[in-house]
């Protein structure tokens, strides 16, 4: 397929929508169709091709989202760096809602879902220490800084398989293990971003504490999206910024992520 995108953007719950004016591309993918059509687009001077997460009208829960496809399809029409908006919860009652976080580490907490392109053919090990992108991440805090806001600039999300939040137990488990944040999506989208040797940055904004850090009634989703449409318009915008920001070049380890190693297929 033709190269008409350099940057992707993945929009989380409430990030249903981002280019002004953009043109819509169906795309297939050996995985199946995405979430939903690419809108490929200009940010800034540069070509960005952005999918809603969930599908722009949420009907994908966490654990049905077609996450392969989702990045095959960036890949495939020109995408080497992905930013991933996110709602998530706060482990720590120091950060409460709309907090800005940039994490640099996971957890996986889920069960079935695919989390690999290379389950035929041959036996392909990444890795995978450093879950995301350092330029992409660095670029982002930077980005935030000089837009006014104050990001955490680290800390582990834990991703759960959801649709369901956690009890009160599992959540002060989580946060005993030293773990900050909480969502249900940064799995296994993060691995397959390194599986094509992608870059790949979470961009996560905070819409609650999470139930053991919080001794109300726990966690809802209207609370969630309530949250999340206060800052979409800043998070938009501080995405549009970074994207304008980010350097021209890779010289990050995520472009080398597959040498050495022998595919069983080859990537678009």
């Amino acid at each position: 397929m033709t190269d008409v995108a350099e940057i992707g953007v993945i929009g989380g719950s409430g990030f249903y929508e981002f280019l002004d004016s953009a043109d819509e591309m169906v795309v297939d993918t050996p995985f199946g169709r995405p979430s939903d059509r690419l809108a490929i687009g200009d940010v800034s001077g540069r070509r960005v091709a952005f999918v809603p997460r969930h599908g722009r009208d949420h009907r994908y829960p966490p654990h049905k989202i077609p996450y392969r496809a989702n990045l095959w399809a960036l890949r495939s029409v020109g995408v080497r760096r992905v930013l991933a908006p996110t709602a998530v919860g706060s482990l720590i009652a120091d950060y409460g809602p709309g907090t800005l976080a940039v994490p640099d580490q996971l957890v996986d907490r889920t069960t079935g879902r695919a989390q690999t392109f290379y389950d035929v053919g041959a036996a392909v090990h990444v890795q995978f220490a450093d879950p995301y992108c350092p330029t992409l991440r660095a670029t982002t805090l930077a980005t935030a800084q000089a837009s006014g806001w104050d990001p955490v600039s680290s800390g582990t999300l834990v991703v759960i398989d959801g649709p369901r939040f956690s009890t009160r137990a599992e959540s002060r488990w989580y946060s005993a293990q030293g773990w900050t944040l909480i969502g249900m999506t940064g799995h296994p989208e993060a691995i397959l971003a390194r599986e094509l040797a992608l870059c790949y940055s979470a961009v996560a904004l905070v819409t609650d504490t999470d139930a053991g850090v919080d001794e109300g009634e726990g966690v809802t989703q209207a609370e969630v999206f309530r949250v999340f449409a206060a800052n979409v318009a800043r998070l938009r915008e501080l995405i549009a910024r970074t994207i304008k920001e980010v350097p021209a070049e890779r010289t990050c380890p995520c472009k080398d992520a597959l040498d050495g190693l022998k595919l069983p297929f080859e990537l678009p």
